[in-house]
């Protein structure tokens, strides 16, 4: 990320649920294309219009191809939230999500919302024109790799003794190994009976794995973890928690959108786990 701005791979997942929006058969965020900066708006706009500029052409293919695998990965975890049905769910890097504002499976629900201060800032300036749908939404500015993850949460009200859903949709790849130990330490310190937890993850191997760490790097945020299934499983089974499924977005693509399932089938590389606190 660059000091004072908000995350670009955060902008880049809203630009992509904005598309997604009523394009992919099953799948809606209306609160995406709310939530993006002006001149993002303003793109995602003439792509779902079928016109991007001259200068575009190269990346409205792309976003296209992101749109049906974001609403895979969204849906998966929109899945969990309704199987869980949690009294807290902590959303850890938030970016522009819009679930507090969007799904009513929410409403006797608090949502902590951890991000770095510079994208919840502008977030906070865009949410007023949403209505909420979440009984009540914390913000927690977190910076992962300096703060105390415990005590911010600590310090916003989380309940450690209440069952929480834990959300750890796109930070994971960016963190080293330690760090995501350290946040795993402290989901398993806080998490009560029934607790669950949802984790987007990238596989480790193959060139796309390669073209993407080379955007991304270029953007200022490198991928810096990657993990095979196996791995994942035994990881999150030495911090008590147990594997339910773990797909990548082209197995999952079927069962949740059928008709993103083409042009998600090459993002073999990025899997979907969701686990449950062991009893």
């Amino acid at each position: 990320m660059k000091p004072g701005e908000a995350s670009r791979t955060a902008v880049l997942v809203c630009l992509a649920r904005a598309l997604a929006n009523g394009t992919v058969k099953g799948f809606s965020d209306p609160t995406a294309l709310a939530l993006l900066p002006a001149d993002e708006r303003a793109k995602a706009e003439r792509f779902r219009a079928g016109q991007p500029r001259s200068d575009e052409r190269g990346s409205y293919q792309f976003a296209l191809r992101r749109a049906d695998m974001m609403a895979v990965r969204t849906l998966f975890i929109d899945e969990v939230v309704r199987e869980a049905m949690p009294p807290q769910v902590v959303i850890l890097g938030a970016g522009f999500d819009g679930r507090a504002w969007r799904l009513p499976e929410l409403r006797d629900t608090v949502v902590f919302e951890v991000d770095h201060p510079d994208t919840q800032r502008e977030k906070r300036e865009r949410v007023g024109s949403l209505t909420q749908a979440a009984r009540e939404v914390r913000f927690v500015p977190v910076d992962f790799t300096r703060d105390d993850l415990a005590r911010c949460l600590t310090e916003a009200g989380h309940d450690s003794a209440r069952p929480t859903l834990w959300i750890w949709e796109g930070v994971v790849m960016y963190l080293s190994e330690a760090e995501v130990e350290a946040s795993l330490r402290t989901i398993r310190a806080r998490s009560a009976p029934s607790s669950r937890l949802v984790i987007a993850y990238i596989a480790p191997g193959g060139i796309l794995v390669r073209v993407v760490g080379l955007v991304l790097r270029r953007i200022g945020e490198p991928i810096r973890s990657t993990y095979r299934r196996d791995t994942m499983a035994t990881l999150l089974s030495h911090h008590g928690f147990d594997v339910l499924r773990d797909e990548s977005v082209p197995e999952a693509a079927p069962r949740l959108a059928s008709s993103a399932a083409e042009g998600a089938r090459r993002i073999r590389h990025l899997r979907l786990v969701s686990a449950k606190l062991r009893e």
